[in-house]
């Protein structure tokens, strides 16, 4: 079987992002079953209802990828308790303007870490309502928001250690069960 398509979001757009090391951590995890496809939000105008007839190349490029693809993989900080600007409108770029919804029903996934002692809870609960209001089916369990300390993952994606590695392989397994069960043919 071919391997599954993800798109992958990265709410940060830091170098150093810890998101996108997690990122590059479930990649490995997902070994030959899934080709990780990140995708750039940060070029990405803002959002303006205005342009719906005349759409930037950016979101028309994104809404491409995320088409291509099998299923979608949201990895995202936490800014200010809630999610990443640069996430959110590359959300409302992809899922406009009306009737042209990139997302609609492919299967979804969120994760994210954060040096927060809550790691990035209340940005994925928010995330989730948007998610869920653009069609996604978004997997619910596990979830997974990981505090963020130094040697938990390093730069390549390699995990510092095997309970979290035990963890995260769980994580990953269950996101290819679901895109295997809801993916669209």
């Amino acid at each position: 079987m071919e391997p599954y398509r993800i798109a992958v979001f990265v709410g940060s757009l830091r170098k150093e992002s810890f998101n996108r090391r997690l990122a590059l951590a479930l990649e490995k995890l997902a070994g030959g079953r899934a080709h990780f496809e990140y995708l750039n939000i940060g070029d990405i105008p803002l959002y303006n209802q205005d342009h719906d007839t005349d759409f930037p190349v950016q979101g028309t490029r994104l809404k491409d990828r995320i088409r291509q693809a099998d299923a979608v993989l949201f990895v995202t900080a936490e800014y200010n308790r809630s999610i990443p600007g640069v996430l959110k409108n590359a959300i409302d770029t992809a899922s406009r303007p009306y009737g042209d919804n990139a997302f609609d029903g492919k299967p979804a996934a969120v994760i994210g870490t954060s040096p927060g002692a809550a790691g990035t809870a209340m940005a994925q609960q928010h995330l989730r309502n948007v998610l869920v209001f653009v069609n996604l089916a978004v997997m619910a369990q596990p979830e997974a928001f990981l505090q963020y300390k130094e040697g938990l993952i390093d730069a390549d994606g390699g995990i510092g250690n095997d309970g979290t590695r035990k963890f995260l392989q769980g994580y990953v397994d269950r996101f290819m069960d679901w895109t295997a069960a809801h993916r669209q043919h």
